[in-house]
């Protein structure tokens, strides 16, 4: 990289919390509530975008216009009623957090969930006092694999070059998210997504989890 690295921005899904499989599972039963068949694997495959990217792929248009925002709504409740108590941070999440605090770079968060939704996963996480910029759903437009949410990470950081500013994500959408708005990403593998699919999305390196992260930082381009 041509500039030290100021900020790190963080996923969180399937990147920092382990909660990917919930995620699906609750679309699923959020979907079948509505009439609409699913299945989990194939649900699965397009976590880490928001509701607005990921409902188009199983409701169609006009049936989206009319019931889109219940489906969410409904999903939303199901998840944190009967899904958001088993989520667990993957390991080394707040040490990964604080070494990368400790060596003077900003820690945000940049997710697709609501910021209802991504205020729970800081308290779940224990990291609530070591982020500094959070951006979720309800800053965008679009969510992931559209840039929105990373441009308004990128507005939260004035006056940091883009090279500057590193992102880590565990999807193809978020390295897609992150190239549009002129980022480069770190994969994790924690999430389910295969190596080489993180690769073709344009992930510049890519580790185990946050563990192998932090075990490996000093040779990592966030160094």
């Amino acid at each position: 990289m041509s500039a030290r690295i100021k900020a790190v921005v963080f996923d969180i899904d399937g990147t920092l919390l382990d909660s990917v499989d919930l995620h699906a599972r609750a679309w699923v039963e959020a979907f079948a509530h509505f009439g609409i068949e699913t299945k989990e694997a194939e649900v699965r495959r397009q976590i880490g975008k928001g509701g607005d990217q990921l409902l188009p792929v199983f409701v169609d248009a006009d049936r989206l216009a009319r019931e889109g925002e219940a489906i969410e709504a409904y999903r939303s409740d199901l998840f944190k009623r009967s899904y958001l108590a088993q989520a667990k941070p993957f390991p080394a999440v707040k040490a990964l957090l604080s070494h990368v605090r400790d060596a003077g770079q900003t820690v945000a968060l940049a997710s697709s969930g609501k910021a209802d939704e991504v205020e729970n996963y800081q308290k779940i996480l224990g990291i609530t006092n070591i982020v500094d910029v959070v951006t979720t759903s309800d800053d965008a437009d679009r969510s992931k694999p559209h840039p929105d949410i990373f441009e308004a990470v990128l507005k939260q950081l004035p006056g940091l070059p883009k090279d500057a500013v590193m992102v880590i994500g565990d999807t193809p959408y978020d390295a897609q998210a992150a190239a549009g708005a002129g980022l480069s990403t770190i994969g994790v593998l924690c999430g389910g997504f295969p190596e080489a699919e993180l690769s073709a999305a344009g992930c510049i390196a890519i580790y185990r989890d946050p563990q192998d992260l932090l075990d490996g930082y000093a040779r990592s381009p966030l160094a």
